[in-house]
Order: C-alpha cells, then structure tokens, then sequence
C-alpha cells in the first residue's frame, strides 16, 4: 500500500519542479512510511511513497517499463500480478523484479487501457507513456484506492491518492463548495461524485482517465460496472459450493505477503468468515484482533474471542472507552473531507492495534453490499412487497398522510417507531430507498439553512444522485437496484473511505477479500431468495458458512461499531454542542442559520429529541471547514 501524486500539463510541456512534487508526496508520508522516490520529464513529474508489501528489494518506485517507455507511480495491490506476469513472459516480456507494479506497468506497455480487465486487486495508479504521449490514470473496480485530480490555473493536472496532497500546491484554489455540504449532511459523507473543494474531482470505481497533450481535460472512461439483469442457475447446494469457492479464493489471493499478515475480528458474519478461511489455509496461527468497548450494549469481544479459540488464532484485544471521542481531530485530519460515520473511530483503533503486529490486514467489508446484509435493505424488501400492491397515487395520499401524523418517537422502541416506514410507503422505490440510506434528510437540512445557502444549492438534493443511479441500474427488481446504487455510491463514499483513511493514518495496509469483482459478480446473479428471505439478509453466504461457523455467530443481530455520540453531545461534548451554534466555522459561512443550530443542540441537551447524528456531522463539518478554508473563509 502505498501514495501517489503528480502534476502532468496539458497544453505544453512545462518543467515539473521535484520539489513540488516531493511536496505533494510529502503531505501523504503516512501512507508510504517505508520510502519515496520523485521522478520528473518535461510538462510531467509522478511521486510515490512506500509501504513495502511485495518484492521488499525489487519493488522500488516510480518505476520504468523494461523498454524505458513508460513510468509508474501505483498504490494497491494486484493479486493475480503472477499470473498476468506468465501471461506478459510468454509474449516475450522481460521483467527484472518479483513485484506486481513491474507487471502494472508491462501489461500497460502490451495492452494499453485494456490491461484493466486483467488485473484482480485493488489500485490507483498513474502511467506516464512517453511513446504513446499520454498520461494514463486509473481506479480498481470498486473503488477500494482513492485518487484525486484537478485542473490547475497553470494549466497543468495536479492529483494524489487524497486531497491534502492538491492541497499542498500553491495553484489550487481553496474554496468550498457548497453542494458538497448538501451531499455530506444528506449521506454522512461527501461522495465520489462531489468534493468540497471546488474544482476537485475524485476519479470514479471502475474508471480511467487518458489525458494527452494539446487536449482538454477529458471525461472518465468506465471500464468495468456490475450487472444485476441476469440471474444464475442451479440449486441451492450448487450455488454454495461455487460460492464458497470464490470466496476460497479470495481471501487466499490476498494472503500473499512479505510482511506479517493478519485480520480483523469484530465476531461478526463476515470477518469471522474470512478468519475461517484463512485459517483453513494457513499453516500457522493466524494472527486476528478486534476492539471491545467498556460498555457491555457496544462490546463485542465475547463473540470475536469465541471465533479466535474456535480457530486456534493468535488474537489479541483492546478494551477502549466507550467516550473515547479525543481522536475527533486525528480523524479530522486524516480524511481530509468531512466523514460523520463514528465507526471511523473504533476503525481507528483496531487499526492502530493491527499495526503493533502486523503490516497487512484481512477486513470482512463488502458483504453487506454484495449480497444484501444490511437491515435497511431487508426493510426495504419487505417495503416493496406493499408497495407492488397499491399504486404510488393511493400509497401517496394513504401513507403520506399516516406518516406526516404519527409521531416521531426517537426514544421509543424500535416497533413504535412506524413514522419512517408509513413515510416510505407512500413515496416511489427509489425516493423512499434514497432517504432511508441517509442521515440528515432534506427538510431537516432546510430548517439548517439560510435563504443564500438555498439560492447556492439551486434545487440541488443529495439523495438525487440515489435515485438516479437506481433508475439507470442494469436490473431486474427494486432491491437490485437498491444494492446497485450501494455498491455505486455507499461503498466507495463512506465504507472504502473509512477502512482507507484509518488504515493508513497508522501506515496498515487493509485488504477486502469479500469484494474481490468474482464474489460480487456472482452475488448480483443470485436470485433475490437467496440474498434476502423474510427478516436474513446474506442468505445464501450464511447458509454457506454453516460449515465453519455456529448459527449464534451467523444468525445474531448485527451490531456493527457502535458509538454513544447522542450521550456525548449531552456529557463531555456538550459545551462543544453549544459552540457550533455560537461561533463556527459554519455560523461564519452564512449558510447556516444560527438560531436553527441553537435550536437543534437545545432540543437534544433536553431530552426533547435526539439529533445525535445531526450535532455529530456538524462538528465534524465545523472541524473540517475550520481546517480546509481557515477563520473567515
């Protein structure tokens, strides 16, 4: 795992300053701990930094192709780089090192663009092509490295594998983008789509960029998307098999390293699955750890530690405070963009214990995205069967009104709490879908804002990029496209983001086997029965890992990390509450109406409602905008 950054100029070829460069590097020192190189050529320079995984020796960047032609600057790992390696040999490449980015940038130089498709891993990187005269950027399937770019005032594009790394050139210009702020207190993050810098783009999952000399900045290039409109055959024994098969394969594909490997282990379905099955293909202990908390409702050590004895791993665990909000500013600074999921904070953690051991860590993200985990999704399943049977006007004026009557019940319990779910019934698929997935929903962020910050947004809604990526999903039923537009939307913003951002603030490299493109291209086949059967989701994985795993382990609610934040803005981050009101960052954009703000932190420190979530994304938004744009901006 490793950084990225560079500047390439589009019109004429302008000497690159290694400084500069080295600058930009420098700002993305945590994520390449173990090394850095600069190489610059008129109107191009690449950076890299390093963390060694692979070819400790050999695998030094930015590296030359074997014909000197092309140079390489790659974050990520490929993990079928052996067999694209025999593939290049046979064809007569010639290679000089035992490391997957030699065999990146070889199978650039054989197959052009079209070397994507044979790459299994997760990457970002950039190819500079002195042949071809191009510079070549591109993104893995799902979106698992980041990379930024943007267009600079000098004509030149600057990118990085995260924003501080624009930032760090002078050229950039820092103004915030409003947009960006409607997307992030609508979804709780600021999506692929978006960023609060103006001008600033992130290049999509399954994405190249191809800029050369003398054109404009072009638009991205997809080169891979997931299909939901077949459906796989066979019975249910067979689709075990296979998939138990994939996901074999998977976890022992990202079992090859040169530095100690692990996993994390929360207990739950997923990475005790992956625990299992390196297990199964370990020949030593695997070394797992996991994160508990000081609060018997968030603590899930028990069920990781019966994984841990079940397979005979080398697992160690760490008791935190369930206050445990000083990293406010750690996080702050290590994503660059506001992010309001509070389970980067136990990411961090377990992160941070990894690393005291290991270099490389196994993750079970990517299964609730693939095959249909997540509660909101078998709701929304059983939603649809209601909404299949009335049409949209009658639910409209039947459940529409029963939703704007019932109560909002936020202490209540979960049965009582109906208001959402009449709400949803009476909107289409896709509208109910596109709030339910969010946090702060649009009549809530309106109170929020002021009559300019209205005007800025010129009609925009966070929750439209939703429904637009359901509606344009290759499908066949509504909770195809729900998963369709997780996987396109949820699942690079928020959850890659967190695991990329906390694993490499401590210098870990994180890998998901549950999102090898194999596992998820299977998951988008199976028939809706075997995702999601009456309250399961995971269906079919569940019923596979019955062999490994026991049905408290599988068949338990699903907790997740877990954080007290609604207590916290009552306790020890109340005065913190009250300041956002008072004198923000927010407050000094004048996007926000401070008598809202004071009204949301006085309904919460009462007892009146519980907009935990709420004060949360805007302390991180105020944190973030303090940070990025300084006082006065």
């Amino acid at each position: 795992m490793c950084g990225i950054a560079g500047l390439y100029h589009l019109q004429t070829a302008k000497p690159v300053e290694k400084a500069r460069v080295r600058a930009m590097t420098e700002m993305i020192a945590h994520r390449g701990p173990d090394g850095s190189g600069v190489w610059t050529a008129p109107g191009v320079g690449l950076g890299h930094r390093r963390l060694s995984i692979i070819d400790l020796a050999g695998g030094t960047q930015p590296m030359a192709s074997a014909d000197g032609q092309a140079m390489l600057s790659y974050n990520g790992e490929v993990y079928n780089y052996r067999a694209v390696r025999a593939e290049l040999e046979a064809l007569g490449r010639a290679f000089r090192t035992s490391s997957d980015s030699e065999v990146i940038v070889e199978a650039w130089r054989q197959w052009g663009p079209d070397c994507l498709s044979r790459l299994n891993g997760m990457f970002a990187f950039a190819i500079h092509d002195r042949e071809r005269g191009c510079l070549f950027l591109a993104r893995d399937r799902l979106g698992v490295k980041p990379l930024f770019y943007a267009e600079l005032s000098d004509g030149s594009v600057a990118f990085g594998s995260e924003l501080k790394a624009l930032l760090a050139h002078p050229l950039l210009r820092r103004s915030p983008d409003f947009s960006a702020v409607d997307d992030y207190l609508g979804l709780g993050y600021v999506p692929d789509d978006s960023s609060i810098v103006a001008g600033v783009n992130k290049l999509p999952a399954g994405h190249y960029l191809l800029l050369r000399r003398g054109a404009p900045l072009p638009r991205p290039v997809q080169w891979w998307d997931v299909s939901f409109a077949d459906r796989a055959r066979g019975g249910r024994a067979a689709l075990e098999e296979e998939l138990v098969g994939l996901m074999r394969a998977a976890v022992t594909d990202r079992m090859v390293s040169d530095v100690p490997l692990g996993a994390f282990l929360s207990g739950g379905v997923d990475s005790s699955a992956v625990v299992a099955l390196m297990a199964e293909a370990s020949r030593q202990a695997v070394k797992t750890c996991s994160i508990g908390f000081d609060h018997p409702d968030f603590d899930e050590t028990r069920y990781a530690a019966a994984i841990a004895e079940r397979f005979a791993t080398d697992h160690r665990s760490r008791v935190v405070s369930a206050d445990d909000h000083g990293l406010v500013d750690t996080l702050v600074a290590a994503f660059d963009e506001p992010f309001a999921d509070a389970s980067a904070l136990p990411t961090y953690r377990v992160a941070e214990l990894a690393r005291e051991t290991v270099t490389v860590a196994l993750s079970g993200d990517g299964a609730d995205e693939a095959f249909a985990g997540y509660r909101r999704l078998t709701f929304f399943q059983a939603e649809e069967r209601v909404r299949g049977l009335l049409p949209l006007g009658f639910r409209r004026n039947l459940f529409g009104t029963l939703g704007r009557l019932y109560p909002k019940l936020d202490r209540a319990p979960q049965m009582l709490r109906a208001k959402s779910t009449l709400e949803g019934l009476g909107r289409s698929s896709e509208e109910a879908y596109a709030l339910a997935v969010g946090v702060t929903g649009p009549a809530l962020r309106r109170r929020l804002y002021t009559d300019r910050a209205v005007r800025d947004l010129q009609g925009h809604r966070a929750e439209d990029r939703y429904i637009a990526a359901m509606r344009a999903a290759p499908a066949r039923d509504a909770l195809d496209r729900a998963q369709y537009a997780d996987l396109k939307i949820w699942l690079p913003g928020d959850i890659l983001t967190k695991v990329d951002r906390t694993s490499m603030a401590v210098g870990l490299e994180a890998r998901e086997p549950l999102l090898d493109y194999r596992l998820v291209e299977f998951a988008a086949r199976l028939p809706v029965r075997m995702r999601v059967r009456g309250t399961t989701g995971k269906w079919l994985l569940k019923q596979a890992m019955r062999r490994y795993l026991p049905d408290d382990i599988l068949f338990r609610r699903k907790m997740g990390f877990v954080t007290p934040i609604s207590a916290w803005f009552r306790g020890p981050l109340a005065d913190e509450a009250r300041r956002i009101a008072k004198a923000s960052s927010l407050v000094e954009t004048g996007w926000f109406d401070p008598a809202a703000l004071d009204g949301i932190v006085a309904e919460h420190q009462a007892g009146r409602f519980d907009h935990g979530r709420l004060l949360w994304q805007l302390m991180m938004l105020d944190r973030s905008l303090g940070r990025l744009f300084g006082a006065g901006r």
